[in-house]
Order: C-alpha cells, then structure tokens, then sequence
C-alpha cells in the first residue's frame, strides 16, 4: 500500500491460472442488475444477467451476453423476442427465483406482451426486443436486440459490485 491507504495495482495475464483474479478485477466495475424473460419451448423463463449495455438509438439497438455453458443457453439463443427487464433494489428477491433452472414465473405476477414474452410491471425499466443479431463472444454468446418498445417507471436500481448486490448513492 502506499501513503494515501491505496493498494498498487496488480498486472494479470488473462489465462487458466488467472481467471479468478481476472474475474476480481472486472467485479471493479460496478453493473445494473437485469432479468431477460423469454417464451420457450418449456414456459415462460427468466435469467439474471449483468451483461446489459445500450448500443445505438437509430436504431434503437440494446446488448446482452449469456454464458455458453449455461443449461438454459439453447433456450436464449432460439428466442426471436425476449424482454430485457432492470431491476430496482426491491426486486432483489426476484435473483434467488430465477438463480437456477429459470422457471421462477411459479406464483409471480405477470402479463405477456404482444409477441408473447413474459414481462413483469415492477422493473425499473424494460425493454422489449427483437434479436437483431448474435456474435461470437467466447464462452458467451453477444446477443443484440432491437428495441420495439420501452418502459420506465424511475427509482433505484439494483446494482452489481465485487461480487455484491447494493445500490447507488448519489455523490453531494
């Protein structure tokens, strides 16, 4: 550490043996928190994902990337329409129910939209989407929708930092 209480950076080759410090280091950056729904051929199906970024407004264009080795992966990439919903820090909950096989519509409130995709009216905000395209991301898949509709309702997202879940607090 120096005098000002800092630790010195550390240098990291990605590779097998630095994977976890790799990991560490991309927690650093601090992200929303999203639910992609989407109809599939076993129901309505729900995965959390902090992998969202705007990419263009003409045309409205949005990104997310699923995990190759996830179960519900062939599931994702098959879908022509999902919904991209942020989480407010009420919704914190709605994590545990979607964590591992994505059926967490079980007893939850919820509409379907005009293409048929699962969509919850608590998000912060929502975007409705139709793939756009998909890209090779290594052991994920960049998929790219094009926004057909848009839904906010304001309030504090859920935020994901170093491995915690919290929210943002406003400087001043």
């Amino acid at each position: 550490m120096d005098d000002g209480g800092q630790m010195h950076p550390v240098e990291i080759i990605p590779g097998p043996d630095t994977q976890r410090a790799l990991r560490d280091a991309l927690g650093c950056f601090a992200t929303g928190v999203t639910l992609i729904t989407i109809e599939s051929t076993d129901g309505p199906m729900g995965f959390a994902a902090n992998s969202f970024a705007a990419v263009s407004l003409d045309p409205a264009l949005v990104l997310w990337s699923p995990a190759k080795s996830s179960r519900r992966f062939g599931h994702y990439i098959a879908a022509t329409h999902y919904a991209i919903h942020v989480l407010s820090r009420d919704d914190f909950g709605l994590l545990d129910r979607f964590a591992r096989d994505g059926a967490g519509f079980a007893g939850l409130a919820f509409s379907r939209n005009a293409e048929g995709v699962p969509v919850l009216d608590q998000a912060v905000a929502r975007f409705e989407c139709r793939q756009h395209a998909t890209h090779d991301g290594g052991d994920h898949m960049i998929i790219v929708g094009e926004v057909l509709r848009a839904t906010h309702r304001g309030g504090a997202a859920l935020v994901f930092h170093q491995g915690q879940y919290g929210g943002f607090n406003p400087l001043g």
